[in-house]
Order: C-alpha cells, then structure tokens, then sequence
C-alpha cells in the first residue's frame, strides 16, 4: 500500500504517528512523509533562510531512518490558508503525485491554525484530487483513499477510533524525532516542553487505553465515498 501523512511542519508527523510509520515501513509499504510548511519561524535567533535548511536536513535525516521519502511544499510557517483555491490545487497536486491508499494527517481540532489549515487542505485534496478537470501536473487520482487523524497533541477532545501498538517501534519514533534537534530546542523554549518525553507519556497513555505498552491513537474520517473497510496493514 502507499501511505501518505501530512504534517504542517517538520516533526509534525514523527511526533504523532512515526511508531505506525515505522511499523508499516518494516511491512513493506510506502511511506511518503509530507510537511507542508518550512519551519522557518520557530527560534528566536535563527533567520528564516538559515532555519529553513536546517529544518530541511533535519526532516530528511528524520525519513531516513526509515527509508521514507520525505517532501516539502514549501509554505511559510503561519502563510498556509484553507480557503485558497491555490494552496487547494497544491495539495490535489501532492494526493495525484503520492497516490495513497491512506492519508494520515492533524486532527480538524488541533491546537494551532497550520494545524488545521493542513487537516481542511487534505480532506478537500483527498476528494478533488478524483476530479480531471482540475488541472494539476499528476494525472487525477483513481480513488479517494481512507483518511485517518492523528493524535492532537496532548490528546485534548482527541478519542481515537483506531488504535496502533507501536510498542516495538518507539524508539525508532524517538530517533525520528530527535533528528529534528532545532525543533527540540524551540518547543523547550517557547513552550517549556521535553516534546521526547512528552511524546512518550502519550504514547504510554494510549498504550493503557489499547492495552498495550506503547500506542498511536488515530480517528477514521468515515463518510460517503471513503473506503472506509480500509484499515492500517499492521
């Protein structure tokens, strides 16, 4: 299968689903791990230009342990609109190139505007993207694939409908995240936040509630045309 997350910055997606990422992975899937913004404004020193490259390196670094692809669309942190037919055309454009059976992206009630911005996009990306007559560099897809929402962070009105034990594939989750070591360095100091062991305590959190050690809590966006019988492969 091919599997599509969508995060709106670099660590995004290691931080709420890279346990089921990696486990997929190791199933022989294909992963395409996606940040739509560049990161660029989250450090108080650092220029944008300059984060902007890290923040790259740091995300590639990231999908390559575990021999994910990982792209960029390149929208300013804080730049990225839902009602914008153009940011709309970008994300059918990434559906028709990625060609997922799955779509993993942030929960519509996530904590911050690129969050949700991201969530709205995708969901109007992974029905348009069917569409011909939106012209597009990729060919129009053949099928709306199932959509699944991450964890919000915290788990905050968050009640999973789905759950994965990644318990054998934290600490490949861990590595992931810590290749993004700017990224660690900002949520300490804007948000006063360990985000490596945050992420374990709600891993371990929603390990207790599946019955397992360690867990990734998903809800399926189940409507009308969605494959909805279609399930994580793990």
């Amino acid at each position: 299968m091919n599997i599509l997350a969508v995060g709106a910055h670099p660590d995004d997606i290691e931080i709420s689903c890279a346990g089921t990422l990696s486990k997929l992975k190791q199933a022989g899937h294909h992963i395409v791990i996606c940040h739509a913004c560049k990161g660029d404004k989250g450090h108080y020193t650092i220029p944008p230009e300059e984060l902007t490259e890290i923040r790259r390196k740091e995300a590639q670094e990231a999908g390559a342990v575990i021999g994910s692809e990982v792209v960029s669309l390149g929208f300013g942190d804080g730049e990225i609109i839902a009602e914008n037919q153009e940011n709309r055309m970008i994300f059918i454009d990434l559906v028709r190139y990625a060609k997922p059976d799955i779509v993993i992206t942030h929960a519509p009630n996530d904590y911050m505007p690129d969050h949700i911005a991201v969530s709205q996009l995708v969901f109007h990306a992974t029905f348009f993207a069917t569409l011909p007559w939106f012209r597009t560099k990729n060919a129009a897809a053949e099928k709306v694939p199932g959509l699944y929402y991450m964890d919000n962070l915290s788990g905050l009105g968050f009640e999973p409908t789905f759950y994965v034990d990644i318990t054998d594939h934290l600490e490949t989750k861990l590595d992931m995240l810590r290749k993004h070591q700017s990224q660690l360095v900002w949520l300490k100091e804007h948000d006063n936040v360990d985000i490596v062991d945050f992420t374990t305590t709600l891993g371990k959190t929603r390990g207790i509630q599946a019955g397992c050690t360690y867990a990734e809590g998903f809800v399926q966006h189940l409507v009308w045309t969605r494959p909805n019988a279609v399930r994580f492969p793990v």
